[in-house]
């Protein structure tokens, strides 16, 4: 399984999610609203000085679905090189109750 991580500035949350419904229509996902931080695309902390915040997607899903959502990242972060959407994915084990 694997665990996709989705930053990106808030102001490009709906092409994020059309990309990917676009690609898997019944992806499954966890957003994350209001995210503080810093990172190379600069600090989001939603203050009067740092007025912008960013948003995460957390989604799980199978080798071939991750590169779906790869693919669906990378053509939002064409259209907006400057928006500072990274994307971090990485294999996951899901534990259950009967383990």
């Amino acid at each position: 399984m694997i665990r996709s991580e989705i930053y990106a500035n808030r102001s490009v949350e709906e092409d994020i999610l059309e990309e990917i419904l676009t690609r898997i229509p019944h992806a499954q996902y966890s957003i994350i609203e209001d995210v503080k931080g810093a990172g190379k695309s600069g600090v989001r902390e939603g203050t009067a000085v740092w007025p912008e915040l960013n948003i995460l997607y957390i989604l799980f899903s199978d080798a071939k679905e991750a590169r779906y959502i790869a693919d669906a990242v990378q053509t939002v972060k064409a259209a907006f090189p400057k928006e500072g959407i990274k994307l971090f994915q990485y294999e996951v084990k899901m534990f259950t109750e009967d383990q």
